[in-house]
């Protein structure tokens, strides 16, 4: 998604949208992160103004004092930045790759379902499985902190039986052009 970004020439405009637009990103970020109130204040204070930063090809880029926290592709889910998420790392479910994939989710590769059901890989065990079309954030064998997020497309459990084709699609990914991009 973010392959070729420049915010040079990539931005169309930047407006601060209506409190009451602001008021339902909060409660749809609250919905699909699973957070508590307490933890979105610290990322986002109800005092600051966030700001929509309209890009090519559909991508919507909010930011706080210049800062991008997370993003969207048409109206789809809100995606947490890799830096928002290495603030706060429990924003997401966990899934992990082992070391012969990083390579490839590096290059902008989507997941495997062999690089997350090798030795090297993690899928939470099935009584905390993850259901499909779930945002996740994807950590790398020996790493600390998450290198991609993206969405899953089987369930945890279908990925072990399957263990065949995507089983994340990434949205950005370490070394990316949104990752380079430090303010907006």
């Amino acid at each position: 998604m973010f392959k070729k970004f420049s915010s040079s020439t990539d931005i169309a405009s930047q407006t601060p949208p209506k409190s009451s637009v602001q008021r339902s990103i909060r409660a749809a970020v609250l919905a699909q992160w699973k957070l508590q109130p307490e933890t979105l204040e610290q990322i986002w204070p109800k005092k600051e103004s966030l700001t929509h930063v309209k890009c090519r090809e559909h991508i919507s880029i909010y930011t706080v004092n210049s800062e991008p926290l997370f993003f969207q592709h048409f109206d789809g889910p809100l995606y947490p930045t890799l830096r928002l998420l290495h603030k706060y790392p429990f924003l997401l479910p966990k899934v992990g790759i082992d070391r012969g994939a990083i390579r490839f989710l590096l290059a902008g590769a989507h997941m495997m379902c062999p690089g997350l059901t090798s030795a090297g890989g993690y899928l939470p065990p099935a009584e905390s499985g993850i259901a499909a079309h779930s945002l996740v954030a994807v950590h790398a064998e020996g790493k600390e902190h998450a290198v991609a997020v993206g969405m899953t497309k089987l369930g945890t459990e279908e990925m072990r039986k399957v263990n065949k084709g995507v089983g994340v699609e990434i949205a950005t990914h370490l070394g990316d052009d949104l990752w380079a991009i430090q303010t907006l």
